[in-house]
């Protein structure tokens, strides 16, 4: 999606030309004159902010190590999401695109591999690997189209998704578990959905959107730039999926009775140890 920009003469901007081949709703350079899209790129804290948690619980509680890796996974892409917004530049959309992918390929190999002993070996992350590459390189090198991008990352993550749903109903997951997936899943799925359906409406509506934060003015514009919503939500859909996914790793190890989800500042959630009962 391009909209062309109505602010000013793209030769002022600190970033120079936009060079991507993508340009949301927000007006460029609106708010400050160092970023391409302000609020487009504050947005991102929402799911910087969850990854590193994610990453902190991992390392602090010595869990398995592929559940550090999809968080650090998960920060890239918001690290990326973020550059891209605030620069415009072709080369850190891919930084924003690609670690999408990539996310989505690890948390599929980690919930077919879930279980403590691997079942493929090597041969598996060989494959997945190999793909991305493919994907990659057709990406930057021959079709570059956000559609192609968009495509291959709703494949690869609804395969994800429906095997997360299979394992909810293996019989090793324990009844108290299977709720707690349940419901992050749920949570999770009905986040994402959410922010698919605001994006839509971000770009659908744009000029409209557009008339609408000039008629409102600063600060109440800012509720109004959809495409920073999609983020908030889709960071919320991503970490408790990611979250279901780490549960569910617990549980397949047996480890599920000594941990729970809490809420940093009551709105982060991170998978932490359960509070020992105290015994009189």
């Amino acid at each position: 999606m391009i909209i062309e920009d109505t602010v000013r003469d793209p030769s002022t901007y600190f970033w120079g030309r936009r060079t991507s081949t993508i340009d949301w709703c927000e007006e460029n350079y609106a708010v400050t004159n160092f970023i391409a899209e302000f609020w487009n790129t504050l947005t991102n804290v929402t799911m910087v902010t969850m990854a590193l948690l994610g990453v902190y619980s991992s390392i602090k509680h010595n869990q398995d190590k592929r559940a550090a890796t999809f968080y650090i996974a998960m920060l890239l892409v918001g690290c990326g999401s973020a550059c891209f917004h605030a620069t415009l530049k072709y080369t850190t959309q891919l930084l924003d695109e690609l670690p999408m992918l990539y996310l989505c390929t690890l948390a599929f190999y980690s919930l077919v591999e879930i279980e403590r002993k691997t079942r493929y070996g090597w041969k598996l992350p060989a494959a997945l690997a190999a793909f991305q590459v493919l994907v990659t390189a057709i990406y930057i090198f021959w079709l570059q189209n956000p559609v192609f991008h968009q495509i291959v990352f709703a494949v690869t993550a609804c395969g994800a998704a429906k095997l997360g749903h299979s394992r909810i109903n293996d019989k090793r997951v324990s009844n108290e578990a299977r709720r707690m997936l349940v419901r992050l899943f749920v949570l999770g799925h009905i986040c994402m959905l959410s922010g698919f359906f605001i994006w839509n409406l971000d770009n659908i509506f744009c000029h409209q959107l557009r008339s609408y934060r000039s008629y409102v003015g600063v600060p109440l514009d800012a509720l109004l730039q959809l495409h920073g919503w999609w983020h908030i939500l889709t960071a919320y859909g991503c970490g408790y999926l990611l979250l279901a996914l780490h549960f569910a790793k617990l549980a397949f190890l047996g480890q599920d009775h000594l941990f729970t989800v809490k809420y940093f500042i009551g709105i982060y959630p991170y998978v932490t140890l359960r509070e020992s009962k105290k015994t009189e």
